[in-house]
């Protein structure tokens, strides 16, 4: 199998057909062997009735509304393509752009194909909340991509082995493969306007991708290694405390000034104690980390010339 076009679909009765259509027409003229799955995230309209008259196509369904990132994760772990094209239900994402993906990827030896839409055919609230989701990537991930919420991508298989996405990681998966050592591209895709359905994107799902890229960035900085920040945090913390604790004892003894009706002993203990609880919570945490010695760094290639 050279190539599996993955789609994840939610409540997309006006557009499932005309997009089985045009990655049909995109994936024979390729010349080689393709297979169409489509990923039924538990749609609750007409969609997994109007799927199963379509051919050629492998349908997984859902038991429930999972949500893009899990329908993305089942469709990558079920194709046999040696390439993944992964692509948006709401016919958005133009799959005449593929060829063009497939070309840029092979021409400068790159692992994943990133899809640019510049011109976006969004609203001006979708726009302005994902130039502040890419204003916080550069911050926190750093994953160099203008557009981390495109779905339309091409994937080595390789990409996604021991990989599982979960919460709205489906965004941050080019970060993840850098962080891997995987190499990276981006080429300018066109974008079309919703024609049939409605969008799915709310806030409670952007407020989840945005706690993602705080968990994504604790995970690259300090997973190997959780104490260097928890215990950062601890010693600082209970330094402060302590200095505060001097300045008091100092008041109360040299100055002859009272505290007992003063908040600042309060806060000297407190943040002691919360500086040793952060402390052993990293510290602990190390521990569970090193016993279940999880894999920081994968093999690529190996050779064994005689």
């Amino acid at each position: 199998m050279y190539i599996s076009f993955v789609v994840p679909i939610f409540n997309e009765e006006g557009n499932v057909k005309k997009l089985h259509e045009e990655i049909l027409k995109v994936a024979k003229a390729l010349k080689k062997d393709f297979e169409i799955i489509l990923v039924d995230d538990g749609s609750r309209d007409k969609t997994p009735e109007i799927m199963k008259t379509l051919k050629p196509v492998r349908i997984i369904t859902l038991r429930r509304n999972s949500g893009q990132t899990a329908a993305l994760d089942a469709g990558f772990k079920a194709a046999k393509g040696e390439l993944i094209v992964s692509l948006d239900g709401d016919l958005q994402n133009d799959p005449a752009n593929v060829p063009a993906m497939l070309e840029y990827l092979s021409e400068n030896n790159l692992d994943v194909v990133c899809g640019w839409r510049k011109d976006r055919k969004d609203s001006f609230s979708k726009k302005f909340i994902s130039k502040g989701a890419k204003a916080l990537r550069e911050i926190f991930i750093r994953d160099h991509v203008h557009d981390a919420g495109c779905t339309l991508r091409v994937y080595k298989k390789e990409c996604f082995s021991g990989m599982t996405l979960r919460g709205e990681m489906h965004r941050f998966i080019p970060a993840l493969l850098s962080w891997r050592g995987f190499k990276i591209g981006e080429i300018k895709v066109n974008h079309r306007a919703r024609i049939h359905g409605q969008s799915k994107y709310t806030l409670t799902r952007t407020a989840k991708g945005l706690m993602d890229i705080l968990t994504l960035w604790f995970f690259h900085k300090f997973a190997s290694r959780p104490l260097h920040m928890l215990g950062a945090i601890g010693i600082i913390s209970s330094f402060i405390g302590f200095l505060i604790g001097v300045w008091m004892f100092i008041e109360k003894v040299f100055l002859g000034q009272g505290i007992s009706s003063r908040m600042w002993p309060l806060i000297a203990v407190f943040l002691m104690l919360f500086g040793v609880q952060i402390f052993v919570s990293g510290l602990i945490m190390d521990l569970i980390i090193r016993s279940y010695n999880p894999k920081f760094y994968e093999i690529k290639d190996e050779k064994d010339n005689q």
